[in-house]
């Protein structure tokens, strides 16, 4: 499970990373599937939250990989 939550947020970050770069400076996608989960015309809010979520996911991940010890 740890490994899965992890992957996750991997995929949530870096896929955040690459919307925030790809809208505003070039556009190839690295994560393309991600954008259908972001509203058409709130593409830089929508992966700013991808971003956070992926972080507080991997933070989560980590604590409690921490209580397993």
């Amino acid at each position: 499970m740890k490994n899965l939550l992890g992957f996750v947020s991997f995929v949530l970050v870096v896929g955040g990373i690459s919307g925030l770069l790809s809208d505003h400076f070039w556009d190839v996608r690295l994560f393309g599937f991600l954008r259908h989960l972001v509203p058409d015309g709130h593409e830089t809010a929508g992966y700013v939250v991808m971003i956070v979520v992926g972080a507080a996911l991997a933070i989560g991940t980590d604590r409690i990989g921490r209580k397993g010890r």
